[in-house]
């Protein structure tokens, strides 16, 4: 445990409501989606990297087939892993052939990231329908502003997890602090299911002891570099004397550091981030064909784009670019774009030019999923300001 050193300043609050801040984490969120499709195993080490061909077979009886990681080869690297298979020393970034080698009979399922989309959006609406000043930080975890909440922690946490669970069937793990840097690490000292409660008193006690890299921020580099000056755990970044980190990391990092190892941070909350797209997919119940399916690909088509529109002028943007995508039975996909010559919401434009994108596409083979994306946005507002700066600017 380190020495005592001076008190840091605090940095000064927007108010005087103190500032309560969770930090909520999908406990093994890829996987977890897996087990409710598959619930047969639960409690087995599961890997999600596979090749399309790992998906599971059914079998005449109704029962599945899994692929093993035994089986894998190649040079895939594993997405996730349930806490069972993390128990064998699986985890996610690993290389699939070094994951074969520590746990071979471990099961191997293909990603299915439009499903783990869908319930990244169903746990976030479920939360926002308690705590909506929320950060989306990726498809599974947010912070949550809870500072104007006037339930205790323990109780607005409970709440939180039973209305995730109630939307989506999973369980998360929430990590209540007095500002985000503390807030992640404690979402992750009780998983799986965990809540973690934190006020700036637990530091020494719930903080210090942890290995330095449990901050976020400090990377593999940064932690190689530490523990060649003695330092390992984060009580021992605490104390150790500002210099000493300025010297060997910069003034604006080695300052950075010995904040957040007494657990100082005042970044506030980013609740609205501007969106670099919008999408909508549509995945069929049968695989279509684009000839002998024409008109019920042509109406799904046509939805989606003034699907598209709708969210565009609902949101206040303009697209200057419309682009296509096509998944077929195979399970390939394929991707094509088109930029507009002025940005647009109108569904008339968007479905003409995702209709130009469609005719660069083989379309041969059956398909499984037809999507339409804008991207390159504009605020509406903006867009509208300089087409009337430049209409002012054109001579009578």
């Amino acid at each position: 445990m380190p020495s005592p050193v001076p008190a840091l300043p605090a940095a000064a609050p927007d108010s005087a409501i103190p500032r309560r801040i969770a930090h909520l984490d999908m406990d093994a969120f890829f996987a977890s989606v897996e087990l409710l499709h598959y619930p047969e195993l639960r409690g087995q080490p599961v890997v999600v990297g596979g090749r399309s061909a790992d998906r599971p077979q059914r079998l005449a009886d109704g029962s599945f087939r899994f692929a093993r990681l035994r089986d894998y080869v190649g040079r895939g690297v594993i997405t996730t892993s349930t806490y069972e298979a993390r128990a064998l020393g699986v985890f996610s970034a690993m290389g699939m052939m070094k994951a074969a080698a520590l746990a071979p009979d471990a099961i191997l399922l293909p990603a299915n990231f439009e499903a783990y989309r869908d319930y990244s959006r169903r746990f976030k609406a479920a939360v926002r329908t308690i705590a909506p000043e929320i950060e989306d930080r990726g498809i599974d975890e947010i912070y949550i502003d809870l500072s104007r909440h006037e339930e205790d922690s323990l109780t607005l946490a409970r709440r939180l997890k039973a209305a995730v669970h109630q939307a989506t069937g999973l369980s998360c793990s929430i990590g209540i602090a007095p500002n985000k840097l503390l807030a992640k690490i404690c979402s992750d000292l009780d998983k799986p299911d965990g809540i973690t409660l934190l006020g700036m008193a637990d530091i020494p006690s719930r903080i210090w002891p942890l290995a330095a890299k449990k901050i976020n921020g400090i990377g593999p580099k940064a932690s190689e570099k530490l523990a060649r000056l003695g330092i390992h755990s984060v009580g021992e970044l605490a104390a150790a004397a500002p210099e000493l980190l300025v010297e060997h990391f910069g003034r604006s990092t080695g300052l950075w550091l010995h904040r957040a190892a007494h657990g100082l941070d005042d970044r506030p909350l980013t609740t609205r981030r501007e969106p670099k797209s919008l999408s909508r997919e549509s995945t069929f119940e049968r695989d279509l064909h684009a000839r002998q399916d024409r008109a019920e690909l042509s109406e799904i088509f046509t939805d989606l784009c003034r699907r598209v529109a709708d969210d565009l002028q609902r949101q206040g943007y303009v697209a200057r670019t419309i682009g296509i995508k096509l998944r077929y039975a195979d399970f390939r996909s394929v991707t094509r774009d088109l930029t507009l010559n002025a940005p647009t919401a109108d569904p008339r434009t968007i479905r003409k030019a995702a209709g130009e994108c469609l005719k660069r596409v083989p379309l041969e083979q059956r398909l499984r999923l037809l999507g339409v994306r804008a991207s390159t946005l504009l605020p509406r507002e903006e867009h509208d300001a300089r087409r009337e700066a430049v209409q002012g600017q054109l001579p009578l």
